[in-house]
């Protein structure tokens, strides 16, 4: 796991190195699937947030013109989308690495420490699209519509990229199961409440709102409400999100490189 800086751009991400650690995540995540109560857990949450804030509290509600329910989905994909895609994550390395010994596995085969990321990082994105897209078909049958923009889908799947690299940094950097949890409820939550889910981030505080836009999901929420919605989208969003995978991803690679010493 000594490589260069340059060889992550040259060597490592070319090949498939990372696929073995795909596939077994994903056999998992199907054995998961076969489980009624997974599914329901995974979905309930965000599920009963879009009945209880889309149609029994805001209904009749607008917010500049646009009704609450379409205003609110959009908000809750990119929530599940979080949540989803770092949670599995987090606590899977977390169990595996501290508890089953998994990574030991890893040690002492030919993987880099970016397969082991990617391969790690994919199958979170694949968890948070698959529960958030559930969201959207839940605002489809309550009468939200479908996004106007593709713009969507990508913004989408990046979010889930860089909430499955911060379950990677918290994974490997847990001394117990209980430090991951710690960390969803002092980062993962308020974000969830706060970044633009339910409401506008220009109602709160100018403090509170300067801090909230330096995290990812205050922009992830306003790229796919506006797409959503067919509305101007804020290129720069775009930007300061990918510039915070990028941020991410190669911290998570020192992560686990450090975690190997």
């Amino acid at each position: 796991m000594k490589n260069s800086p340059q060889s992550l751009l040259c060597g490592e991400m070319i090949n498939m190195n990372f696929y073995p650690i795909f596939l077994r995540e994903m056999i998992i995540f199907k054995r998961r699937l076969s489980s009624k109560g997974y599914l329901f857990s995974t979905i309930i949450a965000p599920l009963l947030y879009l009945i209880a804030f889309g149609l029994g509290l805001g209904r009749g509600m607008s917010i500049d013109g646009v009704s609450y329910l379409m205003f609110v989905v959009p908000g809750i994909c990119a929530m599940s989308s979080m949540t989803n895609s770092y949670s599995w994550i987090a606590t899977s390395i977390a169990v595996g690495r501290l508890h089953f010994k998994t990574f030991d596995e890893y040690l002492v085969s030919p993987l880099t420490a970016t397969d082991i990321m990617l391969g790690e990082v994919l199958s979170g994105v694949v968890r948070g699209v698959f529960a958030s897209s559930i969201i959207l078909v839940a605002g489809v049958i309550f009468g939200a519509g479908l996004p106007q923009s593709p713009i969507f889908l990508v913004v989408w799947i990046l979010n889930c990229f860089i909430f499955a690299c911060l379950g990677v940094i918290s994974g490997f950097w847990a001394k117990s199961h209980e430090d991951t949890a710690t960390f969803s409820n002092f980062v993962i939550m308020p974000m969830a409440f706060f970044c633009g889910t339910f409401f506008p981030v220009d109602r709160l505080p100018y403090f509170i709102k300067t801090v909230l836009y330096f995290l990812p999901l205050t922009h992830a929420s306003n790229v796919l409400r506006a797409s959503f919605l067919g509305q101007r989208i804020e290129i720069i969003s775009v930007g300061i999100m990918l510039a915070i995978f990028v941020v991410c991803f190669y911290w998570g690679i020192i992560v686990i490189r450090r975690a190997n010493r």
